[in-house]
């Protein structure tokens, strides 16, 4: 439990859930692929301040404890030369895909970065709720080769922030789906494919299945996101377990109280 107890003194932001979707609307296309012409998805700035969504605007304050994750992920991730970072929770309801949504906006704010956000959650995918996207197959056609990884990943932007996602949409089969070797190959062909040289991949909750402990092995390292009044600490204690052979790179302490001690900047 050393690597996660090391990193929770890091752990202040709260984080609630999701509570409705709106669909997104076109934009001109920016930029080309293999020749071709990219359709962008121009995200809602006002549905996703609904969900609680804030880090494509680096002035607001809010973004701040986000900005900090991805400061400290990032520099963990570039001396190891990481590119694919998973991000779990003991239990649902801890703020995960919150977290990783809002991290990777975070990151794609930095015009050097290339971001891709995949939803590999097959049990209960939200990130195409919390941006406002229309549903869609997915990482789940890509995986089942019913859709190339190319027609499958959506370009998204958003103030000062691009990024590619590859939402997913639910299955009843995730558990032999995850643990597949395309599954594997899909992790990889994202790291290559286009300018993507992130990957956040939102995973379901680490107790939930064992859906997580099969793709552990082909990912780089972990974001943990544990939650105040949510998580226990024998919960997290087994989480442990399976994640003694995976880095975790950070861990995220959600609903955490809010402190009333001002910084004053000098």
């Amino acid at each position: 439990m050393e690597n996660i107890r090391q990193a929770v003194e890091r752990a202040k932001q709260r984080i609630p859930e999701p509570e409705r979707h709106i669909p997104a609307v076109s934009s001109p296309s920016f930029g080309t692929l293999q020749s071709q012409e990219i359709e962008v998805i121009e995200l809602d700035p006002t549905y996703l301040q609904s969900q609680r969504i804030v880090t494509f605007d680096g002035k607001d304050p809010r973004s701040r404890p986000f900005d900090i994750l991805r400061t400290e992920v990032l520099r963990s991730m570039d001396l190891k030369g990481w590119k694919t970072l998973a991000v779990t929770s003991p239990t649902p309801s801890c703020g995960k895909t919150l977290t990783a949504v809002n991290l990777a906006l975070s990151m794609a704010r930095q015009p050097e970065r290339q971001v891709c956000l995949i939803d590999l959650d097959l049990r209960k995918p939200q990130i195409g709720t919390y941006l406002g996207l229309n549903s869609r197959d997915g990482a789940l056609g890509v995986i089942e080769e019913r859709l190339a990884l190319g027609s499958a990943i959506i370009r998204a932007q958003v103030g000062r922030s691009r990024l590619e996602v590859l939402p997913t949409a639910l299955s009843l089969n995730s558990s032999d789906l995850i643990g597949s070797t395309a599954t594997k190959t899909l992790l990889q062909d994202v790291i290559e494919f286009a300018q993507s040289r992130i990957a956040i991949v939102d995973l379901p909750p680490l107790l939930g299945a064992h859906d997580v402990i099969s793709i552990l092995p082909h990912v780089d390292c972990v974001l943990f996101v544990a939650a105040v009044g949510t998580s226990k600490v024998s919960e997290i204690e087994e989480c442990n377990k399976y994640l003694r052979a995976t880095d975790v790179v950070r861990f995220v302490l959600n609903k955490a109280p809010e402190s009333r001690r001002a910084y004053a900047y000098y």
